[in-house]
């Protein structure tokens, strides 16, 4: 089984951590394909950038995900996901949409923890998309950049084991959601400090991956994820406009 872990910021340095991550929790026999956008932010971070991202995903999905399986967006804004779930005909799963479909089957309130007071309305948007919204027992913005470097993340890990513990004991979360590809394997060293169980969904959209593999769902024929109609596309990438029968 081949899984495409796409991550459309440019930095690769946060695709090294999600792909480790990745191939810590696939099983034996699942080849983990990384790969990065070609153009836009280093980390995404405003909407602008998020809206440059979709089109870095569509790119890389239309040269990229022809011989794979299943894919994984790696990117906690789960960028373009419809349109990847529309573009390709294998299974397409979100980060942040596995971390929250997980935690509904562990408690009824969920915690989340964002980094960047300005990412706040972004997530909250994509919650509200995933209709999520009335499991949310509150959020937490933690301000450090200290998680997307190689350094010491022991005032980051106090950070987030403080947040967690605030969601459990004054918005009486059940279980807690940390956003962020670059958070990708790390609740397991934070997790004896918080007495919820606390979540990423770099792993789990890996899992979910391969499970959808497994039950080899068919491609709809119709609605919104129907195959691409043939359409012109001007002044884009030939082989993403070939996803559209063009040239």
């Amino acid at each position: 089984m081949r899984l495409l872990l796409v991550n459309p910021n440019t930095s690769g340095f946060v695709t090294d951590r999600v792909a480790a991550a990745a191939r810590a929790v696939a099983r034996p026999g699942t080849e983990i394909v990384p790969v990065n956008g070609r153009f836009g932010a280093r980390i995404i971070g405003t909407r602008t950038e998020l809206a440059v991202a979709q089109h870095a995903m569509v790119d890389v999905l239309a040269r990229h995900a022809g011989d794979c399986d299943a894919v994984v967006l790696a990117v906690s804004y789960d960028t373009a996901l419809h349109a990847a779930r529309e573009m390709l005909d294998v299974p397409v799963v979100g980060i942040t949409e596995a971390a929250l479909l997980t935690a509904c089957l562990l408690g009824t309130r969920i915690g989340v923890i964002v980094y960047g007071r300005r990412t706040l309305p972004l997530y909250q948007e994509l919650v509200a998309s995933h209709g999520f919204t009335g499991r949310i027992a509150g959020w937490r913005v933690l301000e450090t950049t200290a998680v997307y470097g190689d350094g010491d993340q022991a005032a980051a890990d106090a950070a987030a084991i403080a947040a967690a513990n605030d969601l459990v004991e004054r918005d009486f979360a059940e279980v807690v959601v940390l956003t962020g590809a670059v958070m990708a394997g790390v609740p397991p060293r934070l997790q004896p400090s918080v007495p919820v169980p606390l979540l990423e969904g770099v792993g789990l959209a890996v899992r979910q991956a391969e499970m959808l593999v497994d039950l080899k769902p068919v491609k709809p024929r119709c609605g919104g994820y129907a195959p691409l109609p043939v359409r012109e596309l001007v002044d884009v990438d030939p082989v993403l406009a070939a996803r559209f029968g063009g040239p």
